[in-house]
């Protein structure tokens, strides 16, 4: 198998807390040996901690001129969101001579198999096999037309083996937090926040593809109480807002709606039924004399 480090890099989008870094950590920890660039903006406080550490690994852009060319989806001037530096990306990774790339956020803290090899739900560290894991998933990747494939989040396998992702693999019309992309395919996020479901939701309706692969999962830390990152954007505008984004962007198959058992909060619910186009069964094919 070809060595990752001739098929691919990593992208994390860093913000606020340089001395954390934990999908750093778990990437090479998880025996990814590819190449891996951190991205960070000129308005980050902090930048000069990352360049000190991370060296030419930092890649830093100007946030208030990138931010001239894309869609915030609002007009509050706050620029607090990783739209910034996903879009970017594309253009760096371009610049790199990278064709085939991840787009990652700094907090995985591991990362997981989520069936065995008897394809029973269990979950099982990747230890040291992620140049694998990658190579694998590149090599899908360019068998499809997908626009992004991303790798699941803990969060979707609630539940156990008796949850929607547990109980069966299949691929999901989604793609968060890990962006598999290419320089060929680019698109564009949009929304300040809640970007990645505006994007892999508004796209999909106009025939784009974004599937995630229940195989493999990232675990995150809680993303609220997490010092750093966008936690203070979480906390000060809430999962309305945040999801209310969605509705904006797609209003004729998102809703915000509850969610969770005892701790329930504000969510958006998107109507897969509504909102991408679908293959129609041959038997609703209208016919006529001549095709009969």
């Amino acid at each position: 198998m070809m060595s990752i480090a001739n098929n691919i890099a990593v992208f994390i989008m860093v913000h606020g807390r340089p001395d954390k870094m934990w999908t750093y950590k778990t990437l090479r920890k998880r025996g990814y040996t590819g190449k891996i660039y951190l991205v960070g903006d000129n308005l980050d406080s902090t930048i000069k901690q990352y360049k000190k550490k991370y060296k030419d690994d930092l890649l830093v852009f100007d946030k208030k001129k990138v931010a001239q060319d894309m869609d915030a989806g609002d007009n509050t001037g706050d620029m607090r969101s990783t739209l910034y530096s996903a879009n970017t990306i594309f253009n760096l990774a371009k610049d790199k001579g990278i064709e085939y790339f991840f787009i990652m956020c700094d907090d995985y803290r591991d990362i997981y198999y989520k069936f065995d090899d008897k394809l029973e739900y269990k979950e099982i560290p990747v230890r040291h096999k992620l140049d694998e894991v990658f190579n694998i998933l590149l090599k899908f990747y360019k068998s499809t037309k997908a626009k992004s494939i991303a790798f699941a989040q803990n969060g979707d396998f609630i539940g156990g083996k008796k949850g929607s992702f547990g109980k069966e693999i299949k691929l999901r019309r989604k793609a968060m937090n890990t962006f598999l992309c290419s320089t060929k395919r680019p698109f564009k996020f949009v929304g300040r926040l809640n970007e990645d479901v505006n994007t892999y939701v508004n796209l999909g309706s106009k025939g784009d593809l974004f599937f995630t692969i229940p195989n493999i999962s990232i675990s995150q830390l809680p993303t609220q109480k997490t010092e750093g990152g966008l936690t203070d954007v979480y906390l000060e505008y809430g999962t309305y807002t945040k999801s209310f984004f969605s509705v904006m962007y797609n209003p004729s198959c998102v809703k915000v709606s509850e969610m969770g058992v005892k701790d329930k909060r504000l969510h958006h619910k998107i109507m897969w039924g509504n909102a991408v186009p679908k293959i129609i069964n041959e038997r609703y094919k209208k016919r006529t004399k001549a095709n009969t």
